[in-house]
């Protein structure tokens, strides 16, 4: 069940749905028109409650951010609870795999400026101020096999994904 599956409200049911989508098809694969017929909806209706379609992918991320806030407050045990982090929001993070690779070049105030700001933020968490060229390699390792290992494996229960990525992530 996806975060948002709780609510009956039409928001719950359109958030539910373009969270699916989202993971399946990809955020630029997706119309509003998509997430209108999967809820059974008009275009118009889903635009109501969500236009630009930007809205919708930020309410989608909010649980996320929030996690990665408290996340970046632990003093401890910083890397078990960075891979249930993401674990619990690889649909999430698959959505936003279109916008990382384009992270370092968004513009202020864009999705993708918060999406450096966080994964910026993970990353001096893991290698610590002042890293040497062999932890600035663990750390970038660290990250590139949580976000692919959580997005290719989708079909897999988090509890397995989960208990592999933390093994390999302390491996690393």
């Amino acid at each position: 069940m996806t975060t948002f599956e709780h609510g009956n409200d039409t928001r719950s049911r359109i958030l539910a749905a373009a969270q699916r989508l989202f993971a399946e098809r990809g955020y630029a694969a997706t119309s509003l028109a998509d997430i209108a017929a999967e809820v059974g909806l008009t275009k118009t209706a889903v635009a109501y409650h969500f236009h630009p379609k930007d809205r919708l992918a930020a309410e989608l991320m909010a649980p996320a951010a929030d996690d990665v806030f408290r996340l970046l407050g632990r003093p401890h045990d910083f890397l078990p609870a960075l891979v249930e982090c993401v674990v619990r929001h690889r649909a999430v993070i698959r959505l936003l795999m279109e916008d990382l690779g384009t992270a370092d070049d968004a513009p202020p105030g864009t999705p993708g400026e918060a999406i450096r700001t966080f994964r910026d933020a993970i990353y001096s968490r893991l290698v610590g101020p002042d890293p040497s060229d062999v932890d600035r390699i663990r750390g970038w390792a660290i990250l590139g096999a949580l976000q692919w290992g959580v997005v290719q494996t989708m079909d897999l229960p988090e509890s397995a994904v989960r208990t592999e990525l933390l093994r390999i992530a302390q491996a690393i």
